[in-house]
């Protein structure tokens, strides 16, 4: 029986990358997009290559950055998928001006940190492996719950850090809550990747463009995140810099702050 992956903002980058890797692996693929015309058209393109290997593909359409949409989103899987075997958070903001969600949230604190939060909590009795797809930036990032939930703090450079970094301090969390469950959890960093991610436009984003042509292309950051999804099961919590694990960096190691972001989060759980 087919493995059933789900992978969020998989319409491009590296998301349609892992999606495109894991339909050749023979893989059920759910891809979570917030467009559906551009959902649709990654489904035609991994329906139309010719190496699916037996694979196949299917959409979801959802907003990840509004909380009722990814409750819509978290019950239609709910509804489709018996079983989640990996579930791939790789959906995520580089915010070039500050954006408030209608939930009153900056919008990458939304879309990098509530909206896998809230999936995993959703999604955990149909769940068996997560993978959260984080980045080395994290480790410049710094959380000021009273003030980076909602953009008080916001910063072009600093708050897609910050974003990140609240998502990661939750994984170890994650791994404890699950660990008599048959769940199991890690975080990778890709590798730095030649994608859209935090493109500004306008002659800045020619330039930017100019220097990320000596980036690494999506599919070899995609495969360090599907070898990571098929992982033997050695432990969870884990955060790996692409091929290698190792230890969280201090900052992403704060058991106080991790459990404060957790108990924040689970307000929006019920």
């Amino acid at each position: 029986m087919a493995k059933t992956a789900v992978v969020t903002g998989a319409n491009r980058g590296i998301g349609f990358a892992v999606a495109t890797q894991l339909v050749r692996q023979g893989c059920r693929v759910v891809l979570v997009t917030r467009n559906r015309v551009r959902g649709e058209q990654a489904v035609a393109a991994l329906a139309a290559s010719p190496d699916g290997a037996g694979g196949s593909a299917e959409l979801v359409v959802g907003d990840l950055s509004v909380l009722s949409s990814v409750r819509a989103v978290a019950a239609e899987l709910h509804d489709r998928c018996e079983r989640i075997d990996v579930l791939v958070h790789n959906a995520g903001v580089w915010p070039t001006r500050l954006v408030r969600t209608e939930d009153g949230y900056e919008q990458s604190f939304a879309v990098n940190h509530l909206a896998p939060f809230l999936l995993n909590h959703l999604l955990e009795e149909r769940l068996g492996r997560v993978v959260q797809v984080s980045a080395g930036l994290c480790v410049r990032g710094r959380v000021d719950l009273d003030r980076t939930p909602h953009g008080e703090n916001f910063h072009r450079m600093r708050t897609y850090c910050d974003t990140k970094l609240a998502n990661l301090l939750t994984v170890p969390l994650f791994a404890e809550h699950w660990k008599n469950a048959g769940v199991t959890i890690d975080a990778v960093h890709p590798g730095v990747i030649r994608t859209d991610l935090g493109d500004p436009g306008g002659v800045p984003g020619l330039l930017l463009k100019a220097v990320k042509r000596r980036w690494e292309a999506p599919a070899v950051g995609a495969a360090r995140v599907v070898r990571l999804a098929f992982a033997p099961g050695e432990g969870s919590g884990r955060y790996f810099d692409g091929d290698r694990q190792v230890p969280l960096a201090p900052v992403a190691d704060d058991p106080v702050l991790a459990r404060r972001l957790w108990d924040q989060g689970l307000a929006h759980v019920a």
